[in-house]
């Protein structure tokens, strides 16, 4: 157990940035799962409202320090590539 003020407010500073980056990590693993489950049903509208969803979500994090600029822009650039490949193959 930390000794010192500072080490103590760490450790509780720590504590409240985890569970605040597994709540959001949860929350993305969720939006791309339903995404995918979303395609494989192949409804593509669906979809699409999903996909658009995720990028407002994805950037808010940006904005928030949960994911940084690069990591959600390729996440959503894949996710994108992935409803435009299901919508070529549907149609």
């Amino acid at each position: 157990m930390a000794n010192h003020k500072s080490a103590q407010k760490r450790i509780r500073q720590t504590k409240k940035r985890t569970e605040r980056n597994r709540y959001y990590k949860t929350r993305i693993k969720n939006m791309t799962r339903n995404l995918h489950e979303t395609l494989e049903a192949k409804d593509i509208s669906k979809a699409q409202e999903l996909l658009k969803q995720i990028n407002q979500s994805f950037h808010s994090y940006v904005s928030k320090g949960i994911l940084t600029k690069n990591t959600a822009a390729r996440k959503v650039s894949r996710l994108n590539s992935l409803v435009k490949k299901s919508a070529l193959a549907n149609a």
